[in-house]
């Protein structure tokens, strides 16, 4: 257990009592550092992932994520969508998490806890099993070194899965049908195809039996975006950085490129095309993510700032003296003219603060869906299984629920 202070000095008292409220404890009147575990796969790391984490900072001082191996998720679920290479950079990339942990064991043991120093285990309130069953966080349950938040409705791993499979563009509707998620119409032959090939529907289904796999509407509010900004204005004399695009599926390539264009500042804001937009430059069933999602995805980075919602495709002169930008930025991918002919970056080029980057990462959206898509039935028979062990979990607490209640 951590002996560390947030102010002061201190000794261990080597109680060594496993009592997970490690906040009240106190040595020469200062208030003990408390250090809060969280792990899981952190596969396709999403806003979802962010809001448990920031739930976690919370409840403590530091957070210090562990990941388990590609092993490990593979004999448990099925194959990874990303490396652990991958996932532990996302989740250091994440601005509430402290240290990260690769190689964390899939049951959450007491040991693993001390081992890092942590007070108690922190995770999601829907439930995580091993490939035989098995709730991951038992142990900690048990030795009351085990806390809940709330999961995140409306968006999974295995959703987003499925909205590039089954090629869907629901998820950016416009208008009175903006957060409708029943499916459109005419993808109902190609889902008959595929439930005749034994294909599943991969969370796109709001009344899948599962409480945790299905989908639920994904409704952002202000509170949401106000809890995942940090509320800091750039300070005078801040050399001001903007960048914009999609940011789609926020992967390992965003979080390089948005790290270089960090250090060529102080204060990094990153602009997001609306959904018609990015549709018009990126072609079928892009984005992947709605602006809603994609504003919260790009908020939990670390190298940003600030965010403008619904930002302009070209940078205009109102745009760059009203933020009083300094820098503009661009990644090595191609630009897209608008209309065919006007070069979106032409007014800070000709301003002469416009630059490219290069971040050194391949990663792109495109590439993501297409490892989605060349090992579908692999995730397709990986998510088919994780819902049929929740639903037999869940249904079982049911019933626990129902006998306590009756005796």
């Amino acid at each position: 257990m951590s002996d560390k202070l947030v102010n002061g000095t201190c000794s261990s008292n080597g109680n060594g009592n496993g009592n997970g409220d490690a906040s009240n404890k106190k040595c020469n009147g200062t208030r003990k550092e408390v250090r809060v575990w969280c792990d899981g796969c952190y596969d396709m790391v999403h806003f979802g992932h962010a809001n448990s984490l920031r739930q976690a900072k919370a409840l403590g001082d530091k957070v210090i994520v562990g990941i388990h191996t590609d092993e490990e998720i593979t004999k448990h679920k099925g194959p990874p969508v990303f490396t652990e290479e991958e996932r532990v950079k996302m989740v250091k990339g994440i601005k509430w998490v402290d240290e990260v942990v690769l190689g964390a064991p899939y049951v959450t043991t007491l040991e693993v806890l001390d081992q890092n120093d942590c007070d108690f285990c922190v995770h999601g309130d829907d439930i995580t099993m091993t490939a035989e069953g098995v709730d991951t966080y038992h142990l900690v349950k048990s030795a009351n070194r085990y806390k809940e938040v709330k999961r995140t409705a409306g968006v999974s791993t295995t959703d987003l899965v499925g909205r590039m499979l089954l090629l869907t563009r629901n998820h950016f509707r416009q208008g009175s049908a903006e957060y409708d998620i029943e499916k459109e119409a005419k993808l109902l032959k190609i889902q008959q195809l595929q439930s005749r090939l034994g294909s599943s529907n991969m969370g796109q289904d709001s009344a899948a039996k599962s409480p945790w796999t299905g989908c639920s509407q994904f409704l952002p509010t202000t509170q949401k975006i106000i809890q995942f900004s940090d509320g800091k204005s750039p300070n005078p004399g801040d050399k001001i950085v903007y960048v914009a695009g999609a940011f789609d599926l926020f992967h390992v390539g965003h979080l390089d490129f948005l790290e270089k264009a960090r250090k060529l500042g102080d204060y990094l804001i990153v602009g997001l095309h609306t959904d018609p937009v990015v549709n018009s430059y990126k072609g079928s069933n892009y984005p992947i993510m709605n602006l809603h999602e994609r504003v919260l995805s790009v908020l939990a980075c670390k190298f940003v700032n600030e965010v403008v919602i619904g930002a302009p495709y070209c940078v205009t002169e109102e745009l760059l003296d009203h933020f009083k930008i300094d820098v503009v930025c661009h990644g090595r991918t191609p630009i897209a003219l608008e209309d065919g002919k006007v070069d979106p970056y032409a007014v800070p080029k000709t301003r002469a603060i416009f630059e490219l980057i290069d971040s050194g990462n391949d990663m792109t959206t495109e590439r993501i869906v297409e490892r989605i898509i060349l090992h579908r039935l692999e995730y397709e028979r990986r998510n088919q299984a994780k819902e049929k062990k929740e639903i037999e979990a869940f249904e079982a607490l049911q019933r626990q629920k129902q006998t306590q209640k009756a005796g």
